[in-house]
């Protein structure tokens, strides 16, 4: 998958699938997105291929630990952040970035207690009213990649 920021000056393309991507409908997405839930797809950031130079910034967290957030200097698009817990091992893509983001569907909702009431969603994948357990969600393929990379990082 590639992607692209807005004025193109900042390219980028996943060397692997996502892991895993989430529909997160708290209320921080909703306000930093300006729009009613974020989509984003995990992947290691090892696999994530940036060509172009991003400016990062830190921005507020539910979590209180903030989130690093990757924009173009240009055109000052998010396409993508590192969250605390994962640091940098993981990034989680903006979906609307890639070139067909029609191609990277969600794999769950999350902190639907929070979603937008107009918003209708299906059971075609999990919604839940707030965050999930990776082992009961995500795919044993993501799990041992996820574990792969651990391992890597305290080698």
């Amino acid at each position: 998958m590639d992607g692209k920021c807005t004025c193109g000056a900042v390219t980028y393309h996943l060397t692997q699938a996502p892991l895993f991507t989430h529909c997160c409908h708290c209320t921080w997405c909703q306000r930093e997105t300006g729009s009613a839930f974020a989509l984003n797809a995990l992947i290691e950031t090892e696999c994530l291929e940036v060509t172009g130079q991003v400016e990062e910034i830190v921005i507020p967290s539910n979590s209180g630990k903030g989130q690093t957030v990757a924009r173009c200097p240009a055109c000052k698009v998010a396409l993508y952040s590192h969250y605390a817990g994962a640091g940098r091992l993981m990034a989680f893509v903006r979906v609307g970035t890639l070139t067909n983001p029609a191609d990277c569907l969600p794999d769950i909702h999350i902190f639907t207690s929070t979603q937008q009431p107009w918003l209708v969603l299906d059971d075609r994948v999990p919604v839940l009213p707030g965050y999930y357990d990776r082992k009961a969600h995500w795919p044993q393929a993501s799990l041992d990649r996820r574990l792969a990379l651990l391992a890597r990082s305290t080698a």
